[in-house]
């Protein structure tokens, strides 16, 4: 992949079971690499239709056209509300369409942000879709705002978190994403730690998180981690 592409902004979106994902935004490199694929596999279908269908004179030509149109319009709506967000162009480039919260795109939202690629496509070649991608944060066209949907990297899924062996327990506040990540990583290296390191750190977070000091600090913290993990039922961090 190229090194550009890895200067995509991260996201974190937060799901109503309170599991932060985070989702890598694809930028104009990756993006523009997908429709060039994907407009040349319908490039392809268009040739076979016409081949195959123009040997049927006026009749065929007409059945050409409202196949071309179909396919036109609902060949990136098909791929990605059954593929799994990815059209065989985002598939190669390893990218996919989501909507805003992280879910898998709907069939309405898929409809919108590809039923607009008209007024993406203003004042020509997409030049409103690039200036779109261009000034918001997480590269969105026109058609994704509407939708709600964003386009991201498909990130291989991570591997499982070793955690101190506890019972995940939800914080009493919201935790912003970025002192979830802190906790997490100091769960993570506690084995690796001294005890004297993982009391001092253990008294930052504590600050951070405006939570009394006592004896138990540290293995809240650890269930604090197991949480934010996404672990409710038996497994690393016990059951919820």
């Amino acid at each position: 992949m190229a090194r550009s592409e890895l200067l995509d902004t991260r996201l974190g979106v937060e799901t109503p079971e309170g599991v932060v994902l985070e989702l890598r935004p694809a930028g104009l490199t990756a993006r523009f690499g997908a429709f060039s694929i994907d407009l040349a596999v319908r490039a392809v279908v268009y040739s076979l239709l016409a081949i195959t269908l123009g040997m049927l004179g006026r009749f065929g030509t007409g059945v050409s056209l409202v196949l071309v149109f179909l396919v036109e319009w609902f060949y990136p709506v098909f791929f990605e509300v059954w593929n799994r967000g990815a059209t065989p162009g985002k598939r190669a480039l390893n990218i996919r369409v989501v909507e805003d919260n992280g879910l898998p795109v709907s069939f309405a939202a898929s409809m919108i942000r590809n039923l607009l690629r008209f007024v993406d496509f203003l004042p020509l070649l997409y030049g409103a879709a690039v200036v779109s991608m261009v000034l918001t944060r997480d590269f969105k066209r026109l058609g994704d705002i509407a939708a709600g949907t964003r386009v991201v990297h498909a990130d291989a899924p991570p591997t499982a978190r070793a955690l101190p062996s506890v019972i995940a327990e939800a914080p009493s506040q919201p935790v912003p994403f970025e002192v979830q990540q802190a906790v997490i990583a100091l769960a993570e290296r506690s084995s690796q730690l001294t005890p004297e390191r993982i009391r001092e750190l253990t008294r930052l977070a504590d600050r951070v998180l405006s939570l009394p000091p006592d004896a138990a600090a540290e293995q809240r913290l650890w269930r604090f981690a197991a949480w934010f993990l996404g672990h409710r039922e038996a497994g690393p961090g016990g059951k919820a």
